[in-house]
């Protein structure tokens, strides 16, 4: 491994910034290692199956340009020029529905399966029509790089999206479905609440929601 990959960000030197075209790709990889692993795409993709790295490798990409070319915030913790943290949020009045568009459905069915962009689409109708509001943010994708880890990076990337929610005087909160169990704590601490326990597909996962108002 590179000493660049090693060096631990310095917290006092990371921007916040909503991410370029030519950052797609390093979040992209960020982002497959963050669900690599993640109980609900492993089930989505059959990781049992032949091919499931690609399939997810492309499923991410996918994602990636259909948030870009709907113009959804992007946001990415930068230690100078060094891209170490990922999140991509859905406005309350993006286009960017379940069914994405018809070229992003294309694309999808043709890298990812038909299999995985059917429950890629059921995943995100089944939450959306459970969070408790009627126009909110939704977190989709959320990753720090596997080396910079524990460190404090996520906590400054909550307060990021926190800040894209707020500016909207409409959205009354940012829900979030986890099915990482580790993970439960970290958006607990980020004043997400849990809705409900929710299955999707053969996963239970919990699906979480920070309102606009903090108690």
């Amino acid at each position: 491994m590179e000493m660049q990959e090693q060096q631990m960000a310095d917290v006092d030197n990371i921007k916040a910034v909503y991410l370029a075209a030519e950052d797609l790709k390093i979040a992209a990889s960020i982002l497959y290692l963050a669900y690599h692993d993640d109980p609900l795409f492993v089930d989505i993709f059959q990781s049992e199956k032949e091919g499931y790295e690609s399939r997810l490798r492309s499923a991410i990409r996918e994602e990636l340009n259909a948030f870009w070319l709907a113009k959804q915030p992007m946001i990415g913790l930068f230690d100078d020029d060094r891209l170490v943290a990922v999140a991509c949020i859905m406005s309350p009045d993006s286009e960017l529905g379940p069914n994405r568009f018809w070229h992003w459905r294309l694309k999808m069915l043709l890298t990812a399966g038909y299999f995985g962009t059917k429950q890629m689409v059921e995943k995100e109708t089944k939450v959306r029509a459970r969070v408790p509001a009627e126009h909110f943010h939704m977190l989709s994708l959320i990753g720090v790089h596997p080396d910079q880890q524990h460190h404090g990076l996520g906590h400054i990337l909550m307060g990021a999206i926190e800040g894209i929610m707020l500016e909207d005087p409409n959205s009354q909160g940012v829900g979030m479905y986890v099915t990482l169990p580790k993970c439960l704590s970290f958006f607990e601490d980020g004043h997400y609440s849990l809705v409900e326990e929710l299955e999707v597909g053969h996963i239970k996962g919990h699906l979480m929601f920070r309102p606009r108002e903090v108690k």
